[in-house]
């Protein structure tokens, strides 16, 4: 099941995180990241989850994912244009993130 992360005004993306996600940033390792990740990143992902200095497209078999750099962090999520929704899936530390 798929955790809402507050609500999203009109013509607003809704930000979903998955449970693999929630337990994974309740780690130490995480703890800051995430409270960065609500406090500036969900905010702009809310308006346009798309395009950003630190947004990026991945390619290949990965073309449906997106991933904003957090400092050492990345954050993976797709998007559902239609449902107006991001699914936030995961994040790594940038050194384990690409493997």
């Amino acid at each position: 099941m798929l955790m809402p992360e507050g609500t999203a005004l009109p013509n607003e993306f809704l930000i979903v995180e998955t449970p693999g996600f929630v337990e994974k940033v309740q780690s130490t390792e995480f703890r800051k990241m995430y409270d960065k990740a609500r406090n500036y990143v969900y905010p702009q992902l809310r308006v346009n989850p798309f395009f950003g200095p630190n947004i990026k497209k991945l390619k290949g078999e990965l073309a449906r994912i997106y991933r904003y750099r957090i400092g050492d962090f990345r954050l993976f999520y797709t998007v559902q244009k239609e449902q107006i929704l991001v699914i936030v899936i995961d994040v790594e530390k940038r050194k384990d993130a690409y493997r």
